[in-house]
């Protein structure tokens, strides 16, 4: 995950944005509101309103019951897919910060999401391989570094029809050529490849929603 920097490369225009959160007034919560102040406060990281509805959306659009997080921070995005995948779905959260999961249950436990939530505090890779059973999508917002392997891990793991998305895949830009003057190269490559892997798997479909820092959707396709 990475906050907005507007002296960085953003592909959908300010003004789009903004007419686009304009028509997302529905999805507007006391709640939310608080999680998206909470995020500009303390400088922290999560998809932005706009992203969770496109997750919110595609986890409905399968019917997903079962959720894997790789990175959950404090529960913004599970917010969403909690919303998703109905009372007796799960949504399986992973933080290595046990303060991030004590935010989660305070705002997920005040809009009635918290029992549809497991949240697990440690890696999520180590997390991941512990639990058996496939899911209906496996969402990567982790260390970006990690993204190829966690990629390779999860894909095997994602029911036919189901879904891997990842945040961040734009890399506000960075992904397109090379800057002398990137703080974070490792990074940039390591997600230049897993979108390489990504889009040429033969058994999944994907592309590429611009909206923010870019967020890439795959499909598993069917046997």
């Amino acid at each position: 995950m990475v906050t907005d920097n507007s002296e960085l490369i953003t592909p959908v225009h300010p003004v789009i944005e903004h007419y686009m959160r304009d028509l997302a007034e529905q999805f507007a919560h006391p709640v939310l509101d608080e999680m998206e102040t909470f995020a500009q406060e303390k400088d922290f990281p999560i998809v932005g309103r706009l992203v969770g509805i496109s997750l919110e959306i595609c986890a409905k659009m399968i019917g997903a019951r079962r959720v894997f997080e790789f990175g959950s921070g404090y529960g913004y995005s599970a917010y969403w897919f909690g919303r998703a995948v109905g009372p007796g779905g799960q949504v399986i959260c992973t933080d290595s910060n046990p303060l991030n999961r004590e935010k989660a249950e305070q705002c997920l436990a005040a809009v009635g999401l918290w029992e549809r939530v497991t949240f697990c505090t440690g890696l999520a890779q180590d997390v991941f391989q512990k639990i058996d059973g496939n899911f209906d999508i496996c969402y990567n917002d982790a260390d970006k570094g990690g993204y190829p392997d966690i990629w390779l891990m999860a894909r095997e793991r994602i029911r036919p029809g189901g879904l891997y998305i990842a945040d961040n895949v734009l890399w506000h830009g960075k992904v397109a050529g090379e800057d002398p003057a990137d703080p974070k190269p490792g990074s940039t490559k390591a997600i230049r490849e897993h979108n390489r892997l990504i889009s040429t798997d033969p058994e999944f479909d994907a592309f590429i929603n611009p909206t923010r820092d870019g967020v890439i959707v795959a499909r598993r396709k069917m046997a």
